[in-house]
């Protein structure tokens, strides 16, 4: 780097480069622990609310599973679209490496890239987010209708 001011572009070579790398690949890497442990808590807890309900046999408060269901269903929202961000971030962080625009006020710069609304929008409409939570509410639909009497 030089003392006059100006900011070289960095090369490859530099540790600071592979370490901002391994630091987000370990965000990304959580945002994506954190979306499956969503799915994990929520299916343990719909199914802890359903099999109470049907043994009690009280039908109506089946849909008390539903928040739940879209509690964890906006919070893996959540961790999807920031995941996708920090991705878009690391991209970009590569591809002015390889372009030799990097500056060292890129480095350890920690923050997703894009419109968090609009990622989180796009994550909303993932197959990942509705494949999984829409099933969630239609068996519980599914576990009012039969406990039904």
């Amino acid at each position: 780097m030089s003392t006059s001011g100006t900011s070289q572009p960095l090369d490859g070579s530099c540790p600071s480069i592979h370490t901002h790398l391994e630091i987000l690949q370990g965000v990304i890497d959580r945002m994506a622990a954190n979306s499956a442990s969503c799915k994990t808590w929520c299916i343990t807890i719909v199914a802890a609310i359903l099999v109470v309900v049907a043994d009690k046999e009280k039908p109506r408060l089946a849909w008390v599973a539903l928040l739940p269901i879209l509690l964890f269903a906006a919070l893996d929202t959540y961790y999807l679209a920031m995941e996708k961000g920090f991705r878009n971030s690391y991209n970009c962080f590569v591809e002015k490496l390889h372009s030799k625009t990097l500056a060292p006020c890129d480095l350890y710069a920690i923050s997703p890239s894009d419109d968090g609304s609009k990622l989180q929008w796009n994550a909303m409409k993932s197959f990942s987010v509705w494949g999984f939570y829409i099933p969630l509410v239609l068996l519980a639909g599914v576990v009012v209708f039969a406990t039904a009497k």
